[in-house]
Parts: structure tokens; sequence; C-alpha cells
């Protein structure tokens, strides 16, 4: 999120140095500096011995499948969202999650933070948001995710962290 007027005062933001991190957007009557927010996704590889979950979402991808990822709610932590998102678009439990990495998306102002998780249990229900769900052989996963430059990064350390 970029700032342009400021959340206490309503009054358009100017442009302030902040030393270091260069000229940042400055409320001159609340005396603050507003850093830019980018919306913060986590993207979670669940792993089930040499399988991984893919899902089918056409509205993030036409013609490729995903990794599980979601929005981080106020209050929640990382690893709980990444456990939240797995059961809720899918029904399967997962521990052992796992912080892999993350990756900016600067054209959409979005964080992207990879983690891996391990199958506790569960058959796969999947959500109305999700077209299909299901379990890939790892080796295969990259050729599954063409368009999904992200995801295929978070893939790669999984394969490189299990010696595939």
């Amino acid at each position: 999120m970029i700032y342009k007027y400021c959340p206490i005062c309503g009054n358009e933001l100017g442009i302030k140095s902040s030393w270091d991190e260069g000229m940042v957007p400055y409320c001159c009557e609340d005396n603050i500096l507003f850093f830019d927010i980018p919306k913060t996704v986590v993207l979670i590889a669940v792993l089930k011995e040499d399988k991984i979950l893919l899902l089918k979402q056409s509205y993030i991808y036409e013609t490729c499948r995903v990794l599980i990822s979601g929005y981080v709610t106020n209050g929640e932590s990382l690893e709980e969202t990444a456990i939240r998102e797995v059961f809720e678009e899918t029904g399967i439990e997962i521990s052992n999650v796992r912080y892999l990495g993350s990756y900016p998306l600067s054209e959409k102002d979005f964080l992207f933070v990879g983690f891996v998780g391990d199958y506790i249990q569960g058959d796969i229900v999947k959500s109305e948001e999700v077209e299909n769900a299901e379990w890939i052989n790892i080796k295969n996963a990259i050729e599954e995710m063409k368009d999904d430059t992200i995801g295929k990064q978070v893939v790669n350390q999984v394969l490189k962290i299990l010696n595939f």
C-alpha cells in the first residue's frame, strides 16, 4: 500500500527525506513518515511422502497449477496463516511448518513468504475458490506450474532441501 493521505488527520501527504530510506510520504500535521506497506501473502508447499499438494485456481493462472496461498490476517502469525489457509482451501491438516524465504512481487505490491509443511491427516475437501486439488509427484511439480514463477522458486527450494 502506498500512502497518499494521512490515515490520522486525512491531509494529503508531502514528501520528506528519511535519511537512508530516501524520500517517503510525510504528514506535516502529525509529524509522521508513512512507509509503503506490501500486502503479505503466505505461499506453502505441503508435502506427503514424495508428493506435493497443488491447486487449480483459474483466477490466479488459467493454464497451470499453484501452491496454496493466502493473505495474512491481523493478529495472526505467518505460520498460523499457512496452517489456516491449507485447511480452509483443502481440508488438510499440516504440521512442522518451516520458513523458506521471502519473494517480493513489486508490480502487484505483494510480499510472498514461502513455507513448507508436512501432511498430518485429512482427505482433500476443496473450498469453493479451488477448482481442483491433488497430490502430484514432487518431481513433476515444476512442469505443472509453468506460469507461477514464485511458486516454482518455492518448489525448487523444497527439491533442493529434499536432495532431488
